[in-house]
């Protein structure tokens, strides 16, 4: 999705509509906080998902996120040559199936849940 005032898209209404209730439907719900404009889901002081512009981007340990990847995941930049680490984007097959995206917000959140509790700032 590309903007002509070279900042970003908008995430899709329907998108958004997704993400929240797949972050509230969590138990107990994820932290919902914004993270690059966009809707993000934190436990344990980490993002484990957000939206981006179109894409659902979810951090996964290294197994998973081959698994991942192999399924058409797709390394996530929120600027051209930055990619964030563990990151990946879901493929649209999986994105826009609220079934099949919970599994990976569960492993995504997970992930994250054991790792040591981020410090406040």
């Amino acid at each position: 999705m590309a903007t002509t005032s070279g900042g970003w898209g908008k995430a899709p209404d329907e998108l958004v509509e997704r993400f929240t209730a797949a972050m509230a439907g969590m138990d107990p719900p994820a932290e919902v906080r914004k993270m690059f404009g966009y809707p993000a889901g934190f436990a344990n002081g980490y993002m484990f998902s957000s939206l981006f512009e179109d894409r659902w981007i979810v951090r996964l340990p290294g197994d998973a996120l081959a698994e991942l990847a192999h399924l058409g995941g797709e390394e996530f930049s929120p600027m051209p040559g930055r990619p964030m680490r563990g990151y990946l984007s879901l493929p649209a097959t999986l994105r826009d199936a609220p079934e099949a995206v919970r599994p990976w917000l569960d492993r995504a959140r997970e992930h994250v849940l054991s790792m040591p509790p981020k410090k406040g700032r």
